[in-house]
């Protein structure tokens, strides 16, 4: 057997606090990456996947940093904890390449990506300005971006989420690198630019025999796309092995956890699974099917009629140019219920919750609330109505005043509409709402930084529920968690639901978590509604072929939805 491109040995670090307090990061970490072969490294947040990578890069910093004499990262043969300075700049880029996370972040705002590709060819592969030009175009070429010419000359936000990362993929393939790390590249895009991404990666790394670092904690994504996994927890490894054994014999109780929080197409448990799951004597039993759908006799308590969206913009100096971000969009929200809206960034999912609070104003149709036409009413009139419609956003990070702790955030609704008689009644309702979201009354005095995403995006329900809302609108409030943590929201938002019986609107691009606590669903492609039909009969018999190519990407993994045996009986200790 020949030897690793790379090879990790007992690698452990820790950083240091300013108080002196020690964290260790990653614990006795081993494993080899083979050439021309893919390597996932799964886990969740905190799990340490991210920190190894930048180890491997040399990118973590300095400050604080212990690293263990013992441990060892070999690049051919050359140790990487050993490099510095020009050796290490040298090796990065054109033999090591990374892909980060978020593209947006990682690319340079005011430089044109065609010149940040070039410097990169230029730097290492000592190309004139000229021919690195022309290499820019070849390589926007070769990751799928429509007129490389024009993009090339494009800045980072005139780009899609999907189009940054292909710039990315551009740039980190610019110099054929020896290994490609790609951390988290498809986190929060469409399900059809997820797939495409991923297909690009494995078509570019079998073209140039490169070996890929696929750093995700959907394991999901890795069934189809590795060949080998290391499983990480607690920055320890708790499995690894090839794709096969992970997913056909897991033998870790962790990675049969991961293996189960993912809803499934073939069935819908009442509750998803869990990590603590997994703690409980006797091991985890899957609990029975929920049956979904509409119903003749369920109470229609939204009715939308017609809706229209469009915004204008300047075109030259006297033009302009009309945008119809929602179509005549019509629909039903039965009382107790979820419906549902699912499409790719862009099909107008978002415009049609964010006009239904009145954030965006229609520009035609009506909505009916009980009765009356949300869109006909005075601001006056619809402040009655904003505590009965709420809507949890996309990014906890973003939604959460940061100056405000978590008491100001949960008691500052209620002060606005009257809710409770003094402070310290409004104080205890803080309390009982916290308790419902599965979070410490501690919580209280903290601020939004002090929390992880899934605790964030709980505090965010905590606040809808402060208005005891009747609809709440969900936007894309699950699709950067953490597989686990997105389980254990899924399953906060069903409790929420069968005890207060809200309705929900829940936009998402992930057709599998729609499927899972859907009732009905209506698909969306640029603004217009292409099939809407209850849950489980677009899933086994979508009429549109916009439905077919959405289900069509939804990640399988390797046999996950027919293997689930080892779920039943298995006695597990993480």
């Amino acid at each position: 057997m020949s030897a690793p491109l790379l090879s990790i040995r007992n690698l452990s670090l820790s950083f240091g606090s300013k108080q002196g307090e020690r964290t260790q990061v990653l614990k006795n970490i081993s494993f080899d990456i083979p050439r021309h072969r893919t390597v996932a490294l799964v886990g969740e947040s905190g799990s340490g996947k991210s920190v190894t990578s930048m180890a491997i890069m040399q990118l973590l910093p300095t400050s604080g940093l212990e690293i263990d004499p013992q441990s060892k990262i070999e690049f051919e043969g050359r140790s990487l904890l050993d490099m510095r300075g020009r050796e290490l700049r040298q090796l990065r880029g054109k033999d090591i390449a990374m892909i980060f996370q978020e593209p947006m972040s990682s690319l340079n705002p005011v430089f044109s990506v065609g010149e940040q590709i070039a410097e990169t060819l230029m730097l290492h592969a000592k190309l004139g300005r000229r021919e690195a030009g022309k290499r820019v175009i070849e390589l926007l070429t070769e990751v799928g971006l429509p007129d490389p010419e024009k993009k090339a000359k494009s800045y980072p936000h005139e780009l899609s989420g999907g189009q940054q990362q292909r710039v990315m993929i551009a740039m980190a393939i610019a110099c054929e690198p020896k290994l490609l790390i790609a951390d988290e590249p498809t986190t929060a895009l469409d399900v059809t630019i997820q797939k495409q991404i991923l297909q690009l990666i494995a078509d570019l790394q079998k073209k140039h025999g490169m070996s890929v670092l696929f750093i995700t904690h959907d394991l999901g994504l890795v069934g189809e796309f590795a060949h080998d996994v290391v499983v990480m927890r607690d920055g320890e490894i708790r499995e690894a092995g090839t794709v096969e054994q992970i997913f056909d014999s897991p033998k870790d109780s962790y990675t049969k956890a991961l293996l189960a929080c993912r809803p499934h197409l073939d069935r819908r448990p009442e509750r998803l699974a869990v990590i603590d799951d997994f703690l409980k004597p006797g091991g985890y039993a899957e609990p029975a099917n929920r049956e979904r759908g509409y119903k003749a006799d369920d109470e229609i308590v939204l009715e939308v009629k017609g809706l229209g969206k469009s915004f204008e913009s300047r075109e030259g100096l006297f033009g302009k140019r009309v945008f119809h971000a929602a179509k005549d969009v019509s629909f039903k929200l039965a009382r107790g219920k979820t419906l549902g809206i699912v499409g790719e960034s862009g099909s107008g999912k978002t415009t049609v919750g964010l006009t239904l609070v009145r954030l965006h104003q229609a520009t035609s149709g009506q909505a009916f609330f009980n009765g009356k036409d949300l869109f006909a009413m005075s601001p006056r009139e619809f402040n009655e109505y904003k505590r009965r419609i709420q809507i949890i956003f996309q990014n906890p990070y973003a939604s959460l005043n940061p100056r405000f702790t978590v008491e100001q955030i949960l008691t500052e609704p209620m002060k606005l509409h009257g809710i409770g008689a003094n402070d310290s009644e409004r104080i205890k309702l803080a309390r009982d709402l916290l308790n419902k979201v599965c979070l410490p009354w501690n919580a209280l005095a903290k601020y939004p930084h002090e929390f992880s995403g899934g605790q964030r995006q709980r505090i965010a329900i905590a606040r809808c529920l402060t208005m005891k809302p009747e609809i709440l609108i969900c936007d894309e409030s699950v699709s950067a968690l953490d597989v686990s943590v997105q389980a254990q929201v899924l399953n906060l938002l069903q409790d929420l639901q069968d005890e207060f019986k809200m309705s929900y609107l829940f936009i998402s691009h992930d057709l599998a978590v729609v499927k899972h606590i859907s009732d009905q669903v209506m698909v969306m492609n640029k603004g217009e509604v292409v099939e809407q039909a209850d849950a489980d009969a677009i899933y086994l018999n979508p009429t549109a072929d916009y439905t077919r190519k959405l289900l069509s990407s939804i990640p399988q993994g390797r046999g996950r939805v027919q293997n689930q045996q080892y779920l039943k009986s298995d006695l597990v200790t993480l």
